[in-house]
């Protein structure tokens, strides 16, 4: 005789309720990722208006199922007190993330999120334009009105402090001005500061780049080698895959499918390190906890979080260790380009220093400086004191301030991200505090297994792998940023670990 089911409770019903919204909208994500990264590699250029159509519908339908009755009563019902403690752990965590996402979007109607969806997709297409005629006046017209948006946008979401705190809070969440002023404001001290040390040296003033201007390192072989990186970086194929675009970027099409793309130049250092930084983007996605799939929590508690693990992976590039199990892999590769260039001075070129217009482009120690440039005008433009119409201007000025060198056209100065097109206001200093939680990371795990450099010396990265797995991976959001900083390093964000490794790795190569 079968046994008879027993009903389902009212409690299990709205749980399911919640988890199969989340699915349908991980779905709609994951396709809108799709006709994104479709529209950057190989969409052809007269497609735009069906692409531009295609992701602002998806946008529309994310964000009305977001905002739905039937998911904020299910939500309102788990979150009473005596039903929320009958929850176990897990449920607790989705619920409790999902609300506070809920909360934000029903700030913001379905008719602006569909017109910022529209405007940014039209107004990437048309940047990428602008920036290859160095022509800022053509894109200024669609930044005006992406920045209107924008400021509509913190009106909506209203957080307490600065009106900057509403866009910082979609990348970083609970980061504030506050917070964020006085690190900006140490580190860039600090950076200029050695930057002035580094360029008075002799070693400064003798060191050159000639090797990538007069040889040609064909796109063939820094392809060969891309896919070789990938491979030692524990990066499976079937579920990942490495393509080109105009600007390298990482976007995860479902839970076991992620795209990298890189760009290649003349120099082959560039598209190697814009591989090892997607890269470490993408093992981050593949490691989320699979528990959490098509939920809220199978993601970074923060982009900054997300950036720690690409700009972890692009320091172990830079390290001495790293390119004494690689160089010769370079070497044999590029035969003739490399036959009179000795391991010594592949290192140092691998860590050179010399400012450079390009935030991509940037060395270790100046890259931070571009990030709080860019934060420094975003700030102003929500404050108000910054006009678009002025930005290549006060870009110039504040470039030539820092860097002592001034941008020659647009595409060398406020044209050269795609991030505002895109209107990820509040995105860029994500990067600097990425970079900081990495030398954060980087000193713990050598700390805890101090083979970390002989292991990477001879090409194996397991280890460091399953630690990162271990340490930042697994937890998904289901931790704050600080909370899996602190419960990984001992501490939370502190600017002066990044400062203290560049120091003692420059000093000696710039004998101060």
């Amino acid at each position: 005789m079968e046994q008879e089911q027993k009903p389902e409770s009212q409690l299990e019903k709205e749980l399911k309720n919640i988890y199969t919204i989340q699915k349908e909208l991980s779905i709609i994500g994951y396709t809108a990722a799709l006709v994104d990264w479709d529209q950057k590699t190989y969409m052809p250029s007269e497609g735009i208006k069906s692409c531009s159509e295609k992701i602002s519908y998806l946008s529309k339908i994310h964000h009305e199922k977001m905002i739905s009755k039937e998911l904020k009563d299910s939500i309102d019902y788990l979150l009473i007190p005596e039903n929320f403690e009958k929850l176990n752990d897990k449920d607790r965590i989705v619920v409790k993330r999902l609300s506070k996402d809920v909360e934000k979007a029903t700030k913001l109607p379905v008719e602006f999120k569909e017109e910022l969806s529209r405007v940014t997709s039209i107004a990437e297409s048309v940047w990428e334009e602008a920036k290859k005629e160095k022509n800022f006046e053509k894109f200024k017209p669609h930044l005006e009105r992406i920045v209107e948006l924008k400021k509509e946008e913190a009106k909506l979401i209203n957080l307490p402090g600065h009106p900057y705190n509403s866009l910082l809070d979609d990348f970083e969440e609970w980061m504030t001005v506050d917070k964020l002023q006085p690190t900006f404001e140490f580190l860039g001290k600090e950076l200029t500061g050695l930057l002035k040390k580094i360029v008075s040296t002799d070693v400064y003033k003798n060191q050159s780049e000639d090797l990538f201007k007069k040889r040609i390192f064909g796109k063939k072989s820094q392809e060969k080698l891309a896919h070789m990186l990938k491979k030692i970086m524990n990066m499976p194929e079937r579920k990942s895959r490495l393509d080109v675009s105009m600007h390298p970027f990482t976007t995860t099409i479902g839970n076991k499918d992620v795209r990298i793309t890189t760009r290649f130049i003349n120099n082959p250092l560039e598209s190697f390190g814009s591989t090892i930084h997607e890269g470490g983007h993408a093992l981050y996605e593949l490691g989320m906890p699979e528990e959490y799939a098509d939920t809220t929590v199978y993601t970074a508690p923060s982009y900054g979080i997300h950036e720690s693990q690409s700009k972890f992976w692009e320091l172990i590039g830079k390290h001495e260790s790293f390119w004494k199990y690689f160089y010769p892999k370079f070497k044999d590769t590029f035969k003739r380009q490399l036959k009179d260039v000795n391991f010594d001075e592949w290192y140092r070129l691998n860590n050179i220093v010399k400012p450079s217009y390009i935030r991509i482009e940037a060395d270790e120690l100046t890259y931070c400086m571009h990030i709080i440039l860019r934060y420094e005008i975003e700030k102003g433009i929500m404050e108000g004191n910054i006009q678009v119409k002025d930005i290549p201007q006060i870009w110039n000025d504040k470039f030539e301030q820092m860097f002592g060198m001034r941008p020659r056209h647009d595409s060398e100065g406020c044209l050269q991200d795609t991030h505002w097109s895109g209107g990820a206001f509040g995105y860029f200093p994500s990067y600097a505090l990425g970079t900081i939680y990495s030398a954060q990371l980087y000193n713990q795990l050598v700390k805890e297994n101090p083979e970390t450099l002989k292991e990477i010396e001879q090409g194996r990265f397991d280890n460091t792998v399953s630690w990162l797995r271990d340490k930042v991976h697994k937890y998904g959001r289901s931790l704050t940023a600080d909370e899996i900083i602190t419960k990984a390093c001992g501490e939370g964000l502190n600017p002066e670990a990044w400062v203290k490794f560049l120091h003692d790795k420059y000093s000696k190569i710039y004998n101060f």
